[in-house]
């Protein structure tokens, strides 16, 4: 069964990521967690995302289209990024999400996928 896993990162680990003097620190410990992932053979996809200041948001009231600068959620911790896994359940899904070697203020969330019945 799929399930995502999505990276959610604070404005340090975002800076920890992208900065040239910090990322090195950073993608030393993100790497491996990604190559057992792909070497487990449970990797079906995923992307880093930018950070949220570069976002655009598109709500949708009464029929009209809103366009707003910035992410939508207005928390501290943001979405950077998700891995798409095919594991055998959640329980193995929860196993992966917890080796994430997150910062001090570093979630992952775990979702199951729905099935792509219309393909």
């Amino acid at each position: 069964m799929q399930h995502t896993l999505m990276f959610y990162l604070s404005p340090a680990e975002f800076d920890a990521r992208d900065e040239p003097k910090k990322r090195e620190a950073f993608w030393a410990s993100f790497l491996p967690y990604m190559k057992a992932i792909k070497d487990a053979g449970i990797f079906v996809g995923g992307a880093g995302l930018q950070p949220p200041a570069g976002a655009t948001t598109i709500r949708l009231r009464n029929g009209q289209r809103l366009v707003q600068d910035g992410p939508y959620a207005d928390t501290k911790e943001q979405l950077g990024g998700f891995f798409i896994i095919d594991v055998p359940d959640l329980d193995t899904a929860l196993e992966w999400a917890a080796r994430y070697p997150a910062g001090p203020n570093g979630a992952v969330e775990v979702r199951a996928n729905l099935p792509a019945e219309h393909d």
